[in-house]
């Protein structure tokens, strides 16, 4: 996706600057934005395909405006933290950040990602994005459409959520580890904590109503147990 849409939302010049600087060359078509409320105004009217997000924003923080985004769109979004605020990431991921990078960062290793996430978001994560139904006896996957039923009844899930469920429900029955999830969903190009595998499935999870489809192997990592038909 050469020609993707990116939007950055820093308020520090030197960021913003670093960040365009390394992907201009890709050929992305690239906007900015230096405070949340102009932030969440240019995500709605640029409709970007991924955002770079600061956690510290004058006005509206990143959290607030993510909040804000996720009720109107499933945008990938890569949160910036600092280094030492833990609770800035696992509260980013929680209201529906994609990723995070932690300041300070290597440009390249944000660059990557970046590639890693867009590829991710024109091939369906490379696990049979063409087409296929996956039925169980509770929970529906139409591949293709990226649709969940669960009972008939529509779930919503943004993309790394689908990717996550449809990784473990194409392994029913098998111990999927973390690091196999990350490089099933995330890529083997991805270099942040295993935690973000954690934090998506407990909103899979929730957003499934029943606990017992996705099960948690003790030191090992997940596995999807509902029944085929």
């Amino acid at each position: 996706m050469s020609n993707a849409k990116i939007l950055v939302i820093d308020d520090e010049p030197s960021i913003v600057n670093l960040v365009t600087a390394y992907l201009k060359p890709e050929g992305y078509e690239l906007y900015t934005a230096a405070d949340g409320e102009a932030g969440l105004k240019a995500a709605r009217a640029f409709k970007p395909d991924l955002i770079v997000l600061d956690v510290m924003l004058p006005g509206m923080d990143g959290v607030e405006l993510l909040t804000r985004l996720r009720r109107e769109s499933d945008v990938y979004v890569i949160l910036l933290t600092a280094r030492t605020e833990e609770t800035d990431k696992i509260v980013g991921l929680t209201v529906g950040a994609d990723d995070y990078v932690t300041k300070p960062f290597s440009p390249r290793e944000l660059t990557a990602r970046i590639k890693a996430a867009l590829r991710r978001i024109q091939t369906g994560a490379g696990l049979g994005a063409e087409g296929g139904v996956l039925n169980f006896r509770h929970v529906r996957i139409d591949i293709g459409g990226r649709q969940v039923t669960v009972d008939e009844n529509p779930v919503g899930l943004t993309a790394i959520e689908f990717d996550l469920l449809h990784a473990l429900a194409e392994n029913r029955g098998r111990v999927l580890t973390r690091e196999q999830l990350l490089e099933k969903v995330w890529g083997g190009e991805y270099y942040g904590e295993m935690r973000v595998v954690d934090v998506h499935l407990g909103h899979v999870r929730q957003k499934l109503g029943n606990p017992d489809l996705i099960a948690t192997v003790r030191g090992v990592g997940y596995r999807f147990q509902d029944e085929p038909l």
